[in-house]
C-alpha cells in the first residue's frame, strides 16, 4: 500500500511536469470542451480533426493570437491537452481502482479510510479546478486567468504532498521523533514552499519570467521601480508581471534562508542522527532548485530549463513533506 501511495504521487508529479508544457507551449485551450469520459477518445479521422479545429478557431486565443494556424500546428498543442487531460483520468482510476480493491478486501485501517477517501475527493475537485481553469480563456480572454492556474496548480501539489505524508507514514521507523522546535521549523519551511510555488503559478500564469531576465538585479535594480504602478495596490501582487516576479524572487530568499536555519537547527539539536542528514540534502535541493530559477531566467525560460525548475520544485516539496513526517512519525501511523 505504501509504494502504491508512492506510485500515485509520482503520477500527481508527472501531471504537474505535463501540465507545465502545456502550459509552455500555449495548448491549454485547445480542446474548448469538458467531457470527462467520451473526451478520453482523441480525434481518430481528418474529418474529427477538422471539427475540434473548428471549435477552436471560435475562441479569442486563434482569432487574436493564432489566426491562420495550420492543422498540423493545432494537433501540436492538441496532443499537449488531450495527454494531460489523459494522465489525469488515468492518475484517477490508479486511485480508486486499488482503493476500492483494499477497502473490499479489509486490507484498510480504520484510521486510514477518511485520509484516502480525502485524497481521492481532492483528485475529483482537481478535474473541476482544471476546466474552471481553462474556461476562463475560452470567452473574453486569449489566456487562462493566472488566479485559476495558480489555484489549480497549488492543489496539485498539496494532493501529491498528501499521498507523500500518507505513504511516509506507513514506513517503519527507527528513528525517535525530533525536537518539537526542528518539528515546527520544517513545517514552516514546508509552507514556505507550498507557498513559492503559488507564486510561481502566478508568474507561469503573466508570463512573467519572458521580462526581466536579469540577475542579481532586476530591471537594473536591486529594488526595481514601478512594483505599485496599479491601483488598488492588491492588483499588483497579482497581476503586474514585474511584482509578481519579484515577489516569487523574494520568496526564493526566503526558502533559501528557512532551509539554512533549519539545517544548523537540526545539525545542534539532533547531530548524527538520519534528520540532521536529510536537512542537510534538503538543503542542497532547496539551493539546487534557485540555481535551476535563475538559470530558467537568464535564458528566459526555454521549455527544458522551465520544466526542470518545475519539476524541481516538486522534488523539493516532496523531500521536505516526507522530511516533516519521518521527524513526528511513530511507526505505522498517518
Amino acid at each position: 500500500m505504501r509504494y502504491w501511495l508512492y506510485f500515485i504521487a509520482f503520477l500527481v508529479a508527472m501531471m504537474v511536469i505535463v501540465g507545465g508544457a502545456t502550459r509552455l507551449t500555449d495548448s491549454g485551450l485547445s480542446i474548448t470542451e469538458w467531457k470527462p469520459l467520451l473526451g478520453a477518445i482523441p480525434p481518430i479521422s481528418e474529418a474529427h480533426w477538422l471539427e475540434e479545429f473548428a471549435k477552436y478557431k471560435l475562441i479569442p486565443e486563434y482569432q487574436e493570437i493564432n489566426k491562420g494556424m495550420s492543422l498540423d500546428a493545432f494537433k501540436f498543442i492538441y496532443w499537449w491537452e488531450w495527454g494531460h487531460r489523459f494522465l489525469g483520468r488515468f492518475v484517477g482510476l490508479a486511485f480508486a481502482l486499488p482503493l476500492a480493491f483494499f477497502w473490499i478486501t479489509g486490507r484498510l485501517n480504520a484510521h486510514l479510510k477518511p485520509r484516502l477517501v480525502l485524497l481521492l475527493v481532492l483528485g475529483g475537485l482537481q478535474g473541476a479546478i482544471g476546466w474552471w481553469m481553462v474556461a476562463s480563456g475560452l470567452v473574453d480572454r486569449t489566456d487562462v486567468s493566472q488566479y485559476r492556474l495558480a489555484v489549480h496548480l497549488t492543489l496539485a501539489c498539496v494532493i501529491f504532498a498528501y499521498a507523500i505524508w500518507l505513504a511516509r507514514g506507513l514506513a517503519p521507523h527507527t528513528t525517535e521523533p525530533a525536537s518539537r522546535g526542528s518539528s515546527r521549523t520544517a513545517a514552516i519551511l514546508v509552507g514556505l514552499i507550498l507557498f513559492q510555488i503559488y507564486l510561481g503559478a502566478l508568474v507561469a500564469g503573466l508570463n512573467a519570467g519572458l521580462a526581466f531576465n536579469t540577475w542579481p538585479k532586476m530591471d537594473g535594480a536591486w529594488w526595481p521601480s514601478g512594483l505599485h504602478a496599479m491601483e488598488p495596490l492588491w492588483r499588483n501582487y497579482f497581476e503586474s508581471p514585474k511584482t509578481v516576479q519579484f515577489v516569487h524572487r523574494l520568496g526564493a530568499y526566503l526558502v533559501l534562508i528557512a532551509a539554512f536555519v533549519h539545517m544548523i537547527q537540526l545539525l545542534r539539536s539532533e547531530a548524527g542522527t538520519r534528520h540532521a542528514r536529510r536537512g542537510l540534502v534538503l538543503m542542497a535541493l532547496v539551493a539546487a532548485q534557485a540555481m535551476l530559477g535563475i538559470i530558467t531566467l537568464v535564458l528566459a525560460v526555454p521549455l527544458d530549463w522551465a520544466l526542470f525548475h518545475q519539476g524541481g520544485a516538486v522534488v523539493v516539496l516532496g523531500f521536505a513533506v516526507a522530511h516533516l513526517r519521518g521527524m513526528r512519525a511513530t511507526a505505522q501511523r498517518v
